[in-house]
């Protein structure tokens, strides 16, 4: 009996892993992959409705990842006084209020508007993330944090793929594609047409809404351990490290500042190839709608929940960067293939590309977090997940240089360009592996 007692660790770990709490933070993973997949079919609907170039079609990730990059720092001082349990209730709040800005939004009619409530939607996700990546890694032993937060990532593509049906039933219609019908229209016709279309923009985000509130009564009624180290709960101010001296210290740690722009790139790398992997079908096959087109990003998000699996097999034989360094080679030939090679395969490099985003971000996130001093953890989570402003920045660029190259696929080498550094980061994460540079002494040198 005593062996099955929670005890919570003086590093904040637990001595083993509440199976039900681990697997209601682990269902919070699928619903920000919802609003993410979502932000696919939004772009597509948008480009035509609005009249966008790719550039400003792009703006919907800017909105999304930009509300992570604003938030993430705050959400990360709420865990720091509060709980991560407050933390992921809050999220979840402000997620209930941005899907309920779409009602407003797909009736008047603006990009703008929408642009406000994928926002707000932002602002919920970026608590969620910041509180549920750390937490799930440290609900448990410390010897199987990265394990618990690949498992949870595992989760991620099934609410990738549940988006992305929500989206191709609700929001797409049936018919020839968006551009075709626009174009035999006059300007009047076209604009109720395009007002009829943001209609249904709203439908899928109804359903999410009902989702969120019970996951939101579970958290409430749920009771969940601090998982915080003990210093930093440590009555004495003076033990608590201020944002000056965290920041300060983050700064002078290399690993953790490699991490970080590893993380920046493949996120936005893994945004760019999605948000365009639809219209690149619609590019290179103009009989296609919206709807059909749709179809590649489920079989996107698929490969994706299939590659973590592989990768999770494959990192239990071989250390994870040298898995992620073979990802990250095979990544960026295949994003070549996308760009050269001008007919339909190029959308089937694009989803095999999917398929080797696998672990990278749960992987980068809890081996960069490894090196920074548990005292430090709520504010380098937080850091880590203001990366994610990559999916705000990459995206943009790439849609820019498709305006600027005339071509979707030339632009893909924005994409292949981030996964190349993805690939050099692990190499050299892969040598410091087999000199026998160890995490823990790094943070001990930088914290000197």
């Amino acid at each position: 009996m005593k062996n099955n007692q929670l005890i919570q660790l003086p590093d904040g770990y637990l001595n083993r892993t509440p199976i039900f709490q681990f697997i209601l933070v682990s269902m919070l993973f699928p619903l920000w992959a919802v609003a993410a997949s979502l932000n696919d079919i939004l772009i597509a609907q948008f480009k035509h409705v609005f009249e966008l170039s790719d550039f400003a079609s792009a703006f919907v990730q800017s909105a999304f990842y930009g509300g992570y990059f604003l938030v993430a720092i705050p959400a990360s001082m709420v865990i720091k006084k509060m709980s991560y349990k407050f933390a992921i209730m809050t999220g979840l709040l402000f997620y209930i209020v941005g899907c309920s800005l779409f009602y407003p939004a797909s009736h008047m009619g603006t990009y703008t508007m929408f642009l406000f409530a994928i926002f707000a939607i932002a602002i919920g996700l970026s608590f969620l993330e910041t509180a549920a990546n750390t937490y799930s890694s440290m609900i448990g032993p410390r010897q199987y944090s990265i394990l618990r937060l690949n498992i949870s990532q595992t989760f991620y593509p099934l609410g990738s793929i549940a988006g992305i049906l929500l989206g191709k039933y609700l929001v797409f219609q049936e018919g020839a594609s968006l551009e075709s019908q626009m174009a035999k229209m006059s300007p009047a016709e076209a604009q109720a047409f395009g007002l009829k279309m943001l209609q249904h923009t709203l439908e899928p985000y109804k359903y999410i809404i009902f989702v969120l509130i019970a996951m939101f009564v579970l958290f409430a009624l749920t009771k969940f351990p601090i998982c915080k180290p003990v210093a930093n709960r440590a009555k004495s101010a003076e033990k608590a490290p201020g944002i000056g001296q965290t920041l300060k210290y983050l700064a002078g740690n290399k690993r953790f500042k490699k991490g970080i722009a590893a993380q920046f790139l493949y996120v936005g790398m893994q945004v760019a190839v999605w948000s365009f992997t639809i219209r690149l079908a619609l590019d290179l096959n103009p009989d296609f709608n919206e709807r059909t087109a749709s179809n590649f990003m489920v079989y996107s998000f698929a490969g994706f929940f299939v590659g973590k699996f592989i990768a999770n097999f494959l990192m239990a034989r071989f250390s994870s960067s040298k898995v992620l360094f073979g990802y990250s080679i095979l990544g960026s030939a295949m994003l070549a293939y996308v760009i050269l090679v001008p007919n339909m395969t190029a959308v089937y490099a694009a989803i095999v590309v999917s398929m080797l985003f696998g672990p990278c971000w749960a992987t980068i996130y809890a081996e960069t977090l490894e090196v920074v001093d548990k005292k430090y953890t709520e504010t380098a989570g937080a850091i880590l997940v203001m990366s994610i402003v990559g999916g705000a920045v990459i995206p943009a660029l790439q849609g820019y240089a498709s305006d600027a190259f005339g071509s979707m696929q030339t632009a893909f080498l924005v994409s292949m360009a981030c996964f190349v550094y993805v690939g050099i980061y692990f190499f050299g994460e892969m040598k410091k592996q087999k000199s026998g540079v160890k995490k823990t002494d790094e943070t001990i040198e930088v914290a000197q």
